[in-house]
């Protein structure tokens, strides 16, 4: 069992590129579609995820809300790697989904990556950093404008569920402009 500790947030401009891990590989594209969530923070996925310039992977992962409940900072996680003939089958049976380019960077205090997402999410850019720790001290890059932790309705499985594109004009706007500057 493993205990995923995570804080995510809003990405403001570009300025994140000169953070890039390896140029040759950082980029993964990501496809990912949900079997199963619930309100609670429980979800089962599949994940198909194929780096620049190498052979696609699959994943079968269930995520589940860790004791103490609350805080959507840490949640179990128990992720497996399938063949990907089988992850294409579970793609193709998942309700709801989404994709995305994933970029790993280099920078300190967490394993930090940033995921863009595409079609009916698009133009979320969201950073995410796992940690160690719940409690470390965190340096934030100037890019990160806002975090989004706590913020459920912003978690992969709720944008499968009800993507960016569904949202009423105004919150997607308030969203986007707290993204690009404003909050």
């Amino acid at each position: 069992m493993a205990l995923e500790i995570e804080r995510r947030f809003l990405v403001r401009g570009g300025a994140w590129r000169d953070q890039l891990r390896d140029r040759l590989h950082a980029e993964t594209a990501i496809r990912q579609g949900y079997l199963a969530t619930g309100e609670e923070g429980l979800s089962l996925r599949v994940r198909l995820a194929r780096p620049l310039g190498r052979a696609q992977s699959a994943f079968l992962t269930l995520k589940a809300p860790a004791p103490p409940e609350g805080r959507a900072l840490a949640r179990l996680e128990f992720e497996y790697p399938i063949p990907v003939s089988d992850g294409e089958a579970l793609l193709a049976l998942a309700a709801h989904g989404v994709v995305k380019t994933r970029f790993a960077l280099d920078l300190p205090g967490g394993d930090w990556v940033l995921d863009v997402f595409e079609g009916a999410n698009a133009p979320l850019v969201v950073a995410e950093v796992e940690l160690e720790r719940g409690d470390r001290a965190l340096e934030l890059p100037v890019w990160c404008a806002t975090e989004i932790t706590d913020r459920r309705d912003l978690s992969n499985a709720s944008l499968a569920r009800r993507p960016l594109a569904d949202w009423p004009a105004g919150e997607r706007d308030d969203l986007l402009a707290t993204a690009c500057g404003g909050g």
